[in-house]
C-alpha cells in the first residue's frame, strides 16, 4: 500500500498514487474514475488520471507525476473495501449523484459522511484533504481511514505556499482584522480549500462537493460561496443540515451499523482549527466568557510568564507591503511564516481571547494563537507609518474593515474584495523597507524602522529651524484652520 508522506512547503511536484493488487498497464489520462464495486475482495480504486503527466509503473504502484505546480498526492484505495449500504450503481435514499468530492479530515464526522453519502445519494466518494499547515500528525493514516469508510479515492494537496502567498499575505497587506482582534486564520483557509475542491471535482469528473460543517457556523458559508463563485453547476451536499445524526454517540452508532471503523483517537474537549497562520480553540469551558482559558490548552505558544527572560530582536523585510525576509534571510511565504511561528511562539506572542459575532447571527467565544501573524501585522503597520500619508492611511484603514468583513463572510471571490485588493496593492507599492521588533514575554515592541520611500524628513521634523518649514507660518495656518470654531464662539457671545 502506498504510504502517505509529507511534502515540504516548497514542493512543486504533484503525485498521484494508484494502488492495485497487480501491476497494470500505463493508464489512460482521459479521466479519473473509481471502481463501482465495493464488496470484499474487489478492487476499490481508480483506473486512470486526468491530472496530466507521464505514468511510471513500479511494482504494485502506478505513480503519475503531474506537471502542475501544486503539490498533490492522491491515494486510491484498493484491495478489500468495506460493505457499506447504498450501492453506487443505483440511486440513494435522497436522490442520485455520480461522484462527490468530500472535504475530509479523517475524524469521526467525515468518516461517517462517506457511507452516508453513498447510502443517501448512491454515489462514489472522493475524499479530499488540503495540507494548509495543520501538521503531519493530522495527515497520518488518512489512506487507511478513507478506504475503511468506503471512499474510492483520497486526494491530498499541499496548499501551504498558495495559502500564505495568495490569501494570507493579501489580507496582511490590506490590514484586515475582524472586530478589532481576529486575524482571520480560519476565514482565509476555507476559500483556498474550497477552490482546490472545485479543481479536484473537475479533475475526477465529480458532479457534487460536500463538507462536514455544521449549520451553526461560518464555515458552511465560506465553503459554499466559493463553490458558487467558481463552479455554480456543482451540487452541494451538507450532511449536518440533512441527516438525523445529532452528536458523537449517534455518529458512532451509524459507523458501527455501516461497518466503518470508528477513529481511535482521543476526543479533544476543545474544537480546534489549525493551519500555518493560526490555531483556534472553542468549546468546553470557553463557552462561558467568564472563564479564563486553561494554561494547558495552548499549543503554538508558551505562557508569557514562562517565556525567556531575555528579549529577542527580529528584523522583518517587506517589499510592496509583502514580507520577504527574516533577519536578512529571504524565505518563501510558507517558510517565512513557519519560522516566525517558532520565534513568536517561544516568546508567548499572539494570544487573543475574544467574543465575536458569527455571520449567522450568534455570538461565540474563541481563543486564538497567531504568533507569526502578530509579528507580521505589527511590522507591516509600522512600516506604513513611514510610507503612507495621513489621508491614505485613513482611507486604507476604513477599507480594511470592509475587507475583513468580506473575508470573514466567505466572499473571497467576490468582485468587491478583488477590487479592494487591487487598491491595496497599488497603495502599498512604496511600502518597502524593514522593521526591527523586540519580542519579550508576550509583547511585540517596535524598536526601529526604515524605508527608501520614507516620507519622514528629519530636517523638517526637527525642532531646529529649517528652510523648508518656517515656524512663523503656523500662526496664519492656525487662524484659518480654527476659523469655524472662532465664528461659532463669536455668535454665542454676541460679538
Amino acid at each position: 500500500m502506498a504510504q502517505l508522506r509529507a511534502i515540504s512547503p516548497s514542493s512543486s511536484t504533484n503525485f498521484v498514487f494508484n494502488v492495485s493488487k497487480k501491476p497494470e498497464s500505463p493508464l489512460s489520462r482521459d479521466k479519473l474514475c473509481c471502481s463501482r464495486k465495493f464488496s470484499s475482495g474487489q478492487e476499490l480504486g481508480a483506473r486512470s488520471s486526468g491530472l496530466n503527466g507521464n505514468a511510471i509503473v513500479h511494482q504494485n504502484v502506478n505513480l503519475t507525476r503531474a506537471s502542475t505546480n501544486r503539490g498533490i498526492r492522491a491515494v486510491l484505495a484498493s484491495e478489500k473495501g468495506n460493505e457499506v449500504s447504498g450501492s453506487p450503481k443505483s440511486g440513494g435514499l435522497r436522490g442520485k449523484l455520480n461522484k462527490v468530492v468530500l472535504a475530509y479530515s479523517g475524524g469521526l464526522d467525515t468518516s461517517v459522511i462517506v457511507p452516508w453519502l453513498r447510502e443517501n445519494y448512491g454515489c462514489e466518494v472522493v475524499c479530499f484533504t488540503a495540507d494548509v499547515g495543520q501538521g503531519i500528525k493530522e495527515l497520518e493514516g488518512l489512506e487507511a481511514k478513507a478506504k475503511a469508510s468506503g471512499a474510492c479515492q483520497l486526494v491530498v494537496k499541499d496548499l501551504q505556499e498558495e495559502f500564505v502567498r495568495d490569501y494570507v499575505f493579501p489580507c496582511l497587506r490590506a490590514g484586515a482584522i475582524y472586530e478589532r482582534k481576529y486575524l482571520l486564520g480560519t476565514s482565509m483557509a476555507r476559500p483556498v480549500i474550497a477552490k482546490a475542491m472545485v479543481d479536484v471535482a473537475k479533475e475526477v469528473g465529480a458532479d457534487a462537493v460536500s463538507h462536514g460543517c455544521t449549520g451553526k457556523g461560518n464555515d458552511q458559508v465560506r465553503f459554499e460561496l466559493t463553490f458558487f463563485a467558481l463552479n455554480p453547476e456543482l451540487n452541494v451536499v451538507a450532511p449536518w443540515r440533512e441527516w438525523e445524526i445529532t452528536g458523537r454517540e449517534d455518529a458512532i452508532e451509524y459507523a458501527k451499523k455501516h461497518n466503518v471503523p470508528v477513529p481511535v483517537t482521543k476526543k479533544s474537549i476543545y474544537s480546534r482549527d489549525r493551519n500555518l497562520w493560526h490555531l483556534s480553540h472553542e468549546g468546553d469551558i470557553l463557552e462561558d466568557p467568564a472563564n479564563e482559558p486553561q494554561s494547558d490548552m495552548y499549543m503554538m505558544s508558551v505562557d508569557p510568564e514562562d517565556a525567556p527572560n531575555q528579549p529577542e530582536y527580529v528584523e522583518i523585510g517587506i517589499v510592496s507591503g509583502i514580507p520577504v525576509s527574516v533577519n536578512g534571510k529571504e524565505l518563501s511565504p510558507a517558510s517565512l511564516l513557519s519560522e516566525l511561528n517558532e520565534i513568536g511562539g517561544k516568546h508567548g506572542i499572539g494570544r487573543i481571547d475574544m467574543v465575536e459575532n458569527r455571520l449567522v447571527g450568534m455570538k461565540s467565544r474563541g481563543v486564538y494563537e497567531t504568533p507569526g501573524g502578530t509579528i507580521l501585522f505589527t511590522a507591516a503597520r509600522e512600516l506604513e507609518s513611514l510610507t503612507l500619508d495621513r489621508e491614505t492611511i485613513q482611507v486604507k484603514d476604513s477599507l480594511a474593515l470592509k475587507y475583513a468583513e468580506l473575508v470573514y463572510a466567505g466572499k473571497w471571490f467576490d468582485p468587491l474584495r478583488e477590487s479592494m485588493d487591487a487598491f491595496m496593492e497599488k497603495i502599498t507599492e512604496t511600502t518597502t523597507g524593514s522593521v526591527i521588533l523586540k519580542l519579550y514575554k508576550g509583547s511585540v515592541t517596535v524598536t526601529g524602522r526604515k524605508s527608501p520611500y520614507s516620507l519622514y524628513r528629519q530636517d523638517i521634523s526637527s525642532f531646529e529651524s529649517g528652510q523648508i518649514y518656517d515656524q512663523a507660518d503656523a500662526a496664519g495656518f492656525i487662524r484659518l484652520y480654527g476659523l469655524p470654531m472662532r465664528v461659532r464662539a463669536m455668535l454665542e457671545k454676541g460679538i
